[in-house]
C-alpha cells in the first residue's frame, strides 16, 4: 500500500481519534509532508523508538507507541516474563505521560503487570527500578537531548540496561510482525487497576535510589569542610533532574546551590532553549549569567531525562568560565575514583573501567597508571551496561566506572545506564576536594593534562532529514567503506576498523582480523601518533557523526592538530 493510501486510511478510519484525523485532513495537498509522515513505519531500532511527535506512521503518537508495545508484549510472553512485570518512567516532554500510560495499558491488556512512576523521573532511576523491582523489562518515554518536537521510547531488559543482543533483534522482529492495528490490544485504566495489572510506584521508592547515589561518595567528610564556601549553579533545562539533583546535594551537605529559576520547572516546550542539550553552548546562557552573579565555582546542566551532564568551571586566572567536554568531566571523576579508592584502600579486586570506542584515550593512560583493566565497547551506553552484566556472570572484573564522550557516565552498579544525578554529586565532591587544595576543577584538569598527556577530542555532525537525507547518509557510509583514506590531517592511516563487516585491516601489512565487537555501521581509523577518527550514522537522529581524537604536546598544539584532522576528515566522507 502506498503512502497516500495509508494517509487516506488514517483520515477516515474511526480507529483513530477525531483529533488525529483532523490534523491529517489539514495536510491535504501537502504531498511532501504527507510522504514524510507515511513513507515508512517509525523505525523500532535496537533501542526503541524516537521521532517527531505527530499523526502518521512515521511519527511518535499513541498508535505507534501501542504498536511497538504490542511487539514487546509478544516477546515478553514468549519469554515467560509476564509475572515479573515491566517498570515504566517518563520525562517532561510533550505527550510523555500519555505515551507511558498507553504503553502500560497495552501491556496490561496482554496480561503483563506494569509498575509506572506517578510523575516524571530520571532515566537512570528507571534503570535502577527494573532490577530493584525484579522486572523482566523497562520502558522510559524520553527523547533525551533531542529538540522539543521529538519524543521517544527506550526499552530495558531485566539486567537494567538498554536491550542488547539477542533481545534487541528478537524484540525488533516481534515489533515487525505487528503490521495491523487490529493486532494491538489495550484496555481501560480503571479495569487494569482493578485487576492489579496497573500498579503505581510509590514516591518512597525515591529514597532507595537516593541511598544508592550517596553510596558513591568517597569523601563525604570533605564536603563539610567547604560546604559554605563552594558555590554551585545548576539548571535541569526544564527536565527531570531538578528534584533528585537538589536533594542529593542537600543531603550530602552542600549549602550554596543556586538553581536557574527560569529553567527549574519541567516543561516539554523548553521555552528558554531551542535545543535542551548540555552539549549545546546556547543552552548555557542563563546558567552562566547566574554563575557570574553569584561567583560560582562550578556550573552544571542536565538534559531532560537527566542522564547527561554538562559542566563549566571557573578559570581563576582569567575569571572566565571554561566549558568541559564529556571526556574532560568524565576523566576528572574517573581519576578521582581510582586515586582515592587506591589511597583509602577501598579499591576492589580486579577493578575495571569501561568506555566506548569514541571516548578519550586519556582513559587508557589513567587506567594504566592505576593498574585497572580498561574495556572498550561500541558507541552507546547499553554496551557498557552489558559489560557490567558479563562481569557479574563471569565473576571476572569489578565495575568501577563507565563513560562515553557524549556527556554520560556511571559510578557503581546500582543502575546500568548513565546517571547525571550521580555525576553531579561526584563532580561536586571532586570540586570540593580540590577546593581544599586551593584549586578549581580547571586547575585539576590542567594537572591531568600535564600528568597523562594533552588529549583532545572533537565531534562534528551533518544533519540530513527525510527520505533523501537517509539515502545520502547511506551513500556517504558506502563511499567511505569502499574508498578508505591513506592519510588524514597529516597522519598516516595505520588501520581501518569496519564494525559492519567485523574486520580490522592493517594498511601497512595487509593483515585482517576481527574487531571483537558486535556488528554496527561504524568505521574507525587508527592513525599514527595516538590520533584517531571515526564515522557513523546516528541511531536516534537524521545525522551522520564524525569523531576525532589527538594527543598534542600542549593544549594549543592539540587544538591545532585536532582542527587540521577535522578539516581533512569531513571532505573525505
Amino acid at each position: 500500500m502506498g503512502y497516500q493510501n495509508v494517509y487516506e486510511q488514517w483520515c477516515t478510519d474511526p480507529y483513530f481519534d477525531a483529533q488525529t484525523r483532523e490534523e491529517l485532513k489539514a495536510l491535504n495537498g501537502q504531498d511532501a509532508e504527507i510522504e514524510d509522515r507515511f513513507y515508512r513505519q517509525l523505525e523500532f531500532g535496537t533501542g526503541g523508538l524516537r521521532g517527531v511527535i505527530g499523526a502518521g506512521t512515521n511519527r511518535m503518537n499513541i498508535y505507534t507507541v501501542r504498536q511497538a508495545t504490542q511487539g514487546l508484549a509478544n516477546y515478553i510472553l514468549a519469554c515467560g516474563g509476564a509475572n515479573k512485570g515491566v517498570a515504566i518512567a517518563y520525562d517532561s516532554r510533550q505527550m510523555s505521560p500519555e505515551f507511558a500510560t498507553e504503553a502500560a495499558l497495552c501491556l496490561n491488556a496482554n496480561g503483563i503487570r506494569t509498575y509506572r512512576f506517578q510523575s516524571l523521573r530520571p532515566t537512570p532511576e528507571l534503570s535502577f527500578a527494573v532490577r530493584e523491582l525484579g522486572c523482566i523489562a523497562g520502558i522510559v518515554i524520553t527523547a533525551s537531548h533531542n529538540p522539543r518536537e521529538y519524543n521517544g521510547y527506550k526499552v530495558y531488559w531485566e539486567d537494567g540496561a538498554q536491550i542488547t543482543p539477542p533481545h534487541d533483534k528478537n524484540i525488533l522482529a516481534e515489533v515487525a510482525k505487528v503490521t495491523s492495528f487490529s493486532q494491538v490490544k489495550t484496555m481501560e485504566q480503571s479495569d487494569a487497576e482493578e485487576r492489579g495489572l496497573f500498579v503505581s510506584i510509590e514516591e518512597s521508592f525515591d529514597d532507595l535510589y537516593m541511598e544508592q547515589l550517596k553510596k558513591q561518595s568517597i569523601h563525604p567528610e570533605i564536603i563539610g569542610q567547604v560546604a559554605k564556601d563552594i558555590r554551585i549553579v545548576y539548571t535541569p533545562l526544564h527536565g527531570t533532574g531538578n528534584l533528585p539533583v537538589r536533594r542529593v546535594l542537600k543531603e550530602l551537605g552542600f549549602e550554596q546551590v543556586y538553581i536557574v529559576k527560569e529553567q527549574e520547572a519541567p516543561d516539554g516546550t523548553f521555552p528558554t532553549v531551542a535545543y535542551p542539550n548540555p552539549e549545546d553552548a546556547n543552552a548555557w546562557t542563563l546558567a552562566l549569567k547566574l554563575a557570574k552573579e553569584v561567583d560560582a565555582d562550578i556550573v552544571l546542566a542536565t538534559d531532560p531525562d537527566a542522564d547527561r551532564l554538562g559542566v563549566y568551571a571557573k578559570d581563576t586566572k582569567t575569571g572566565e568560565y571554561v566549558s568541559f567536554t564529556g571526556n574532560m568531566s568524565g576523566m576528572l571523576i574517573a581519576e578521582y575514583i581510582l586515586r582515592e579508592r587506591t589511597a583509602t584502600k577501598t579499591m576492589p579486586e580486579n577493578p575495571a573501567l569501561v568506555e566506548t570506542i569514541v571516548t578519550t584515550d586519556m582513559a587508557k593512560a589513567i587506567a594504566n597508571a592505576y593498574g585497572v583493566k580498561l574495556v572498550e565497547v561500541l558507541t552507546g551506553f547499553k554496551y557498557i551496561g552489558e559489560q557490567m552484566k558479563w562481569f557479574e556472570e563471569k565473576q571476572s572484573y569489578q565495575f568501577l566506572f563507565g563513560l562515553e564522550e557524549s556527556y554520560g557516565c556511571l559510578a557503581g552498579t546500582y543502575a546500568r545506564d548513565k546517571d547525571a544525578c550521580a555525576a553531579v554529586m561526584l563532580l561536586c565532591e571532586v570540586a570540593a576536594f580540590y577546593k581544599t587544595k586551593g584549586k578549581t576543577l580547571w586547575d585539576a584538569m590542567l594537572d591531568m593534562y600535564e600528568t597523562y598527556g594533552y588529549y583532545k577530542e572533537g565531534l562534528a555532525t551533518v544533519t540530513l532529514k527525510g527520505v533523501e537525507g537517509a539515502k545520502k547518509i547511506q551513500q556517504m557510509m558506502l563511499d567511505a567503506r569502499n574508498q578508505p583514506p591513506k592519510e588524514l590531517g597529516g597522519y598516516r592511516v595505520l588501520t581501518v576498523r569496519d564494525y559492519l563487516e567485523d574486520r580490522r585491516t592493517d594498511l601497512c601489512s595487509g593483515a585482517v582480523e576481527k574487531t571483537g565487537l558486535p556488528q554496527s555501521n561504524v568505521l574507525y581509523y587508527e592513525l599514527e601518533d595516538n590520533a584517531w577518527c571515526c564515522v557513523r550514522p546516528s541511531g536516534t537522529e537524521p545525522k551522520i557523526k564524525y569523531y576525532f581524537g589527538v594527543k598534542g604536546t600542549s593544549l594549543t598544539d592539540a587544538t591545532e592538530r585536532l582542527e587540521k584532522l577535522k578539516e581533512d576528515m569531513l571532505p573525505q566522507i
